[in-house]
């Protein structure tokens, strides 16, 4: 089975990014993603109403990351440390080496590839770094956006789960899609 350390935090370079640990400095900027009805629109959770609200989202990821069970990461361009959007993996299976990667943008970032360079270079960590076997992402069927940076980064859809999950009043359904090691 593996086993998971992430201390000290792998701080992640690509070409245009600088993926590091998200802190109570990052406050506002998880606020407004995690409070944006747009940025929360495929994510079946309720929105952050306040600072707190916020301050206690960024407690949860860093309780993960302490006790190995999950990872994220605040992307930021190399030159601005301002918080653009979070990716990291979520839901770590280290029986069966997967992992559930997932990721949400600021608005006025989007369609600048931001995501599928972040994507990318995760894809790499979590084969090599964290010896995955397969990495999936769980998506809402109308987040074509989503759709299309995954199928650009080689994920396959495997499945389409109707209704499987119910969400406020509403029963939502849910797409798998995933990506072995090569």
């Amino acid at each position: 089975m593996l086993e998971f350390n992430f201390t000290p935090f792998p701080i992640i370079e690509t070409e245009r990014l600088l993926l590091k640990r998200v802190t109570d400095e990052d406050v506002n900027e998880v606020f407004e993603l995690r409070s944006n009805p747009e940025t929360m629109k495929y994510i079946p959770r309720p929105l952050v109403k306040n600072t707190e609200d916020a301050l206690a989202h960024i407690a949860m990821i860093e309780d993960k990351i302490v006790a190995n069970v999950g990872i994220n990461w605040g992307i930021t361009l190399k030159n601005n440390p301002k918080l653009l959007g979070i990716i990291g993996y979520y839901r770590i299976q280290p029986e069966n080496y997967r992992a559930e990667i997932g990721y949400m943008l600021l608005p006025e970032f989007h369609g600048k590839g931001i995501i599928p360079e972040a994507v990318n270079k995760l894809i790499r960590y979590g084969f090599d770094d964290l010896k995955l076997h397969s990495i999936e992402a769980v998506i809402d069927p109308e987040n074509f956006a989503s759709e299309k940076v995954l199928q650009k980064c080689g994920f396959v859809k495997e499945a389409h789960f109707k209704e499987s999950e119910f969400y406020e009043g509403r029963f939502l359904d849910k797409v798998i899609y995933s990506l072995l090691d090569k």
